[in-house]
C-alpha cells in the first residue's frame, strides 16, 4: 500500500523527458532533471558540454538522490544546429519509443551595455538562446504531432520582461523575449494538435551565471526583491515540474514568473 502511495505522487511516471543545459550541476537545467527523476521521468540529459565525465557525474548525483538507478541517458547536443537537435530527438525516440517533454534551460548570457554590443556578440547570444530554441521546438514539435501529444517548456527570463537584467544585456533580454514569442506561437498553432507549450521566467537565481558578482552587489540585488532571496534552481524546477505534468493540463502559452516579487506585472 506504502509503494502504491508513493507511485501515485510520482507526476511523470514513465514519461521521457529531454532536459537542455543540464551538464552543471549548480544549474536550473540538473535541478530540473534532478526533480523530474524523482517524478518517476526517464531523464535524458542533453548540454554542448557533454561527455563521459559529466555523464557520469550527473549519472551519480542523481542515482544518489533517488537511493536507486535512475532511468536516465546523456546526449552531446549542439542547439546551434538543426541537424544535432533533430539528432538528439530521433536519438532519444529510438532508445525509449517516444519522448514526451522537451524542457530547454541552455543559454549563454553576456553582460554588455547596449553600445559595447559588436556584431558577434549578438549573434552569438541570439543564436544559442533564439535560434537554439527554435531549433529544438522544431524538432520536438515535428514528433509529437506525429504522436499527437507534447509538451514544450522555454526557460526564458525576467530580462525579457522589464528591459534587461541584473546580468545580461540588451542581447540578452532581446534572445529571451524571442523565446517569449516563439513559444506562444508554438501554443497557437499547435494546440490542435495535442502540443503544449510555456515559459518559465526566472529571476536572479543562484548558478555559475553569477559568479562573477560582487557580494555586495549581490546583496544589493536581494534587499530589493520582496521574498528576500535569490532564487535556488530548484524553485526554478519545481515550475517546469508543473508545466510538464497534467497539473498544467489545460495551461498553454502561459508565462510562468518564478521572481520572488521582483518583478510584479
Amino acid at each position: 500500500m506504502q509503494r502504491e502511495r508513493m507511485d501515485s505522487s510520482m507526476l511523470l511516471r514513465d514519461r521521457v523527458c529531454i532536459v537542455t543545459g543540464a551538464a552543471s550541476l549548480r544549474g536550473i537545467g540538473y535541478a530540473t532533471a534532478e526533480l523530474f527523476a524523482e517524478h518517476g521521468a526517464r531523464i535524458v540529459v542533453a548540454d554542448l558540454a557533454m561527455d563521459a565525465r559529466t555523464a557520469a557525474d550527473i549519472r551519480s548525483s542523481i542515482d544518489g538522490k533517488l537511493d536507486q538507478p535512475a532511468a536516465f541517458h546523456a546526449v552531446r547536443c549542439d542547439i546551434g544546429s538543426p541537424a544535432d537537435c533533430a539528432g538528439l530527438i530521433d536519438e532519444v525516440a529510438a532508445k525509449f519509443g517516444q519522448v514526451d517533454c522537451l524542457v530547454n534551460c541552455a543559454a549563454v548570457v553576456k553582460s554588455q551595455s547596449f553600445l559595447a554590443i559588436e556584431e558577434m556578440d549578438y549573434d552569438f547570444v541570439v543564436d544559442v538562446n533564439l535560434k537554439g530554441a527554435f531549433n529544438l521546438c522544431r524538432s520536438a514539435v515535428d514528433h509529437f504531432v506525429g504522436r499527437k501529444g507534447g509538451v514544450i517548456v522555454n526557460v526564458a527570463s525576467v530580462a525579457a520582461q522589464r528591459g534587461g537584467g541584473m546580468v545580461g544585456g540588451a542581447h540578452y533580454a532581446a534572445s529571451k523575449g524571442g523565446v517569449i514569442s516563439l513559444t506562444k506561437a508554438i501554443a497557437r498553432e499547435y494546440g490542435p494538435s495535442g502540443v503544449r507549450a510555456n515559459v518559465v521566467c526566472p529571476s536572479m537565481t543562484e548558478t555559475g551565471m553569477i559568479d562573477g558578482m560582487t557580494e555586495e552587489r549581490f546583496q544589493e540585488i536581494v534587499s530589493a526583491i520582496p521574498m528576500r532571496r535569490a532564487a535556488k534552481p530548484r524553485d526554478i524546477a519545481g515550475a517546469c515540474l508543473f508545466l510538464a505534468s497534467d497539473l498544467s493540463a489545460y495551461v498553454t502559452g502561459a508565462t510562468i514568473d518564478v521572481n520572488g516579487g521582483s518583478h510584479i506585472h
